[in-house]
């Protein structure tokens, strides 16, 4: 969990326990081929993708905003995060698989295998989970 800590801070017990109040744990997106089990994943529950980059100010601020929006009707949601410095390549991916403008930060919802909402910056602290569920 080094890369959660260094993007997120904190120990491992502070990581635990924002991972309970959110109700969901971070996936971390790192292969090009988990795009393909994304797809398959969305056709049961609703899949999420944050796009992070640790360089951005506005990312930092809003990626704890965004684990704030979860709540336990959200639970089965899996949420993926992808370091956008260390994996541009995934994130180009993206882009075409799912017919969408690179930005950063970035929220993909993904469903039946399409994406089906994307918002980035401010908007995603503003995003209503509700309306995917």
């Amino acid at each position: 969990m080094g890369l959660f800590n260094s993007v997120f801070g904190g120990s491992n017990k502070e990581k635990e326990s924002t991972e309970k109040k959110s109700g969901f744990q971070w996936l971390e997106l790192k292969e090009i081929t988990q795009i393909a089990q994304i797809k398959e994943e969305s056709k049961v529950n609703p899949v999420i993708i944050y796009k992070h980059s640790t360089r951005c100010g506005i990312s930092k601020m809003v990626i704890r905003q965004f684990e704030r929006l979860f709540t336990e009707e959200h639970k089965n949601f899996k949420v993926y995060y992808l370091d956008l410095l260390n994996h541009r390549d995934i994130s180009n991916e993206l882009a075409s698989v799912f017919e969408v403008f690179h930005q950063s930060p970035q929220v993909l919802v993904i469903k039946n295998g399409t994406c089906v909402f994307n918002t980035s910056h401010e908007a995603i602290i503003e995003l209503d989970l509700t309306r995917f569920v």
